[in-house]
């Protein structure tokens, strides 16, 4: 596993809509090369999906085919995340001015030495601070 995958591009990936090519081509590598994520990955997705069902987006269904398709794919929760949360992650956090939620998958791919996946601009900034490679845009 050579990434961490934040929500923003699997959350992108789902919507055919939001699906440039460089998603396309993570969704490509993850396939691949699997990813890693913090276990609150799951939680985050399937809460945009499920908020989205209620503003009237897309369908239950739609909702349900997306964590499916998700399901099988190679993601892993990494599980020593949890364990860094008041440590590492938190000094992360204070230090980019970024939430705990997003700065734990900054924590992954330092410590891990990977790439992250990621759109959001906030953590994008920080990752490259920390000298990363960023993918997803």
């Amino acid at each position: 596993m050579n990434l961490v995958l934040d929500s923003s591009i699997a959350l992108a990936w789902t919507y055919a809509d939001e699906a440039a090519d460089a998603i396309l081509h993570v969704f490509d590598d993850v396939r691949a090369n699997g990813a890693w994520v913090p276990a609150l990955w799951r939680w985050e997705v399937a809460n945009v999906l499920q908020a989205n069902v209620l503003r009237g987006r897309h369908s239950a269904d739609f909702r349900d085919a997306a964590l499916s398709a998700l399901a099988i794919a190679p993601i892993k929760v990494d599980r020593e995340a949890e364990q860094q949360a008041w440590r590492a992650t938190l000094h992360l956090a204070q230090r980019h001015r970024l939430t705990v939620y997003d700065a734990s998958y900054l924590e992954i791919a330092l410590r891990r030495r990977v790439a992250l996946a990621t759109l959001d601009r906030q953590l994008r900034t920080a990752a490259e601070k920390e000298g990363l490679h960023l993918l997803g845009m």
